[in-house]
C-alpha cells in the first residue's frame, strides 16, 4: 500500500449558511390566525350559495304571491307543510310517516341496487378493458342499453319478478351499471404499459394483477363512474316508486299529486335534491380517500 494511502485526507468543510429566519406564530396569535382562515374559507363556501338561494326564494315569492298563481309561494309551502319540514321522522301509521322515513326506505333500495351495480360493473369493466375484442363487441351494445330510460325497464322487471321491491332494485341496477362498466373499462385500458411490464416481471397472476395493479391505477376512472351511477340510481328509484307504490319518497310525490298537495311535493323535491347532493359528495369523498387526492371533487 502506498504512503499516500496512509495519509489522512483532510476533509473539506463548507461553512453552513445562516438559517433563514422563519416567522412563527404561537399561542393565542397563531390560533387566532387559524380561526380567521377557517372562518374566511367557510364564508367563501357558504355565503355565495346562501345569497343565490335567498334571491331565488324572493323571486319565487314575488311570482307566486298573487291569488291566481298556479304554484304555491315559499310562505304557503312553509305554512301548509310545516310538519313535514320540522318533523321528518314522525310516525302515525303505515302511510302517515315523515319524509325522513320515506327517504330511508328509498335509500335502502338504492343501497341494494347500486351496490350490486358497483360490484358487477367493476368486474365486467375490468374484463372488457383487458380485451380489445370484448371492448369492440360489447361497447356498442352498452352504449345502446345505457340510453334506455329507467321506467322503460319497469314493465319487464315487474313481469319477471312479480313483486314491486325487487323490480325497483332491478331498475336501479340496470340504470346505474353502465357508467361504472364504461369508466372502469376506460381506466383499465389507460393503465401504463410500464405497470404491465412490472406485473410480467413479478409474474403476478390475474387476481394479484387485479388487486395490486388494475384497481389502484383505474381507481379515479372507477369512482367517476360510481359518482355518475349513484346519481342515476337515485333518479331511478324516485321514478320507479311512483309506479310501484310502497312508502318511498317517489310514491309520496305521486300520492301528493293525486291529492293536490303541491306544497308537500315541493318539500319532497327539496329532500330528494339534498339527499342526491349528499350521495354524490359521499362517493366523491370516498374516491378522494382511496385515490389519495388524485380524484377531483
Amino acid at each position: 500500500m502506498s504512503a499516500l494511502a496512509n495519509k489522512e485526507i483532510p476533509s473539506i468543510v463548507v461553512p453552513a449558511k445562516p438559517a433563514a429566519k422563519v416567522l412563527s406564530f404561537s399561542g393565542k396569535q397563531g390560533s387566532r390566525i387559524d380561526l380567521r382562515r377557517a372562518a374566511l374559507t367557510a364564508l367563501q363556501n357558504v355565503v355565495p350559495p346562501a345569497v343565490v338561494l335567498a334571491l331565488v326564494l324572493l323571486l319565487w315569492q314575488a311570482l307566486c304571491s298573487s291569488a291566481d298563481a298556479s304554484l304555491p309561494s315559499p310562505h304557503q309551502v312553509w305554512q301548509d307543510s310545516y310538519d313535514l319540514i320540522a318533523y321528518p321522522f314522525f310516525n302515525y301509521g303505515s302511510q302517515d310517516i315523515g319524509l325522513g322515513w320515506r327517504v330511508l326506505v328509498s335509500l335502502q333500495r338504492v343501497a341494494y341496487g347500486f351496490g350490486l351495480a358497483a360490484v358487477a360493473g367493476v368486474i365486467v369493466g375490468a374484463i372488457i378493458g383487458q380485451s380489445i375484442w370484448a371492448m369492440r363487441g360489447l361497447d356498442p351494445i352498452f352504449q345502446v342499453l345505457r340510453t334506455v330510460p329507467p321506467l322503460a325497464w319497469l314493465p319487464l322487471s315487474l313481469a319477471a319478478f312479480q313483486d314491486s321491491n325487487p323490480s325497483a332494485i332491478f331498475v336501479i341496477f340496470i340504470t346505474s351499471i353502465w357508467p361504472v362498466i364504461i369508466n372502469t373499462a376506460v381506466g383499465v385500458r389507460n393503465i401504463p404499459q410500464d405497470y404491465r411490464n412490472v406485473a410480467e416481471v413479478l409474474r403476478l397472476n390475474q387476481l394479484e394483477f387485479f388487486w395490486k395493479i388494475m384497481l389502484p391505477s383505474a381507481a379515479p376512472y372507477i369512482f367517476t363512474g360510481l359518482r355518475i351511477g349513484v346519481g342515476l340510481s337515485w333518479l331511478a328509484i324516485v321514478a320507479a316508486e311512483m309506479l310501484t307504490g310502497g312508502v318511498g319518497i317517489g310514491f309520496f310525490i305521486w300520492d301528493a299529486w293525486n291529492s293536490s298537495r303541491l306544497p308537500d311535493i315541493i318539500v319532497a323535491l327539496a329532500y330528494i335534491g339534498i339527499v342526491g347532493f349528499a350521495l354524490d359528495k359521499l362517493v366523491a369523498a370516498l374516491g378522494k380517500l382511496v385515490t389519495r387526492g388524485a380524484m377531483a371533487n
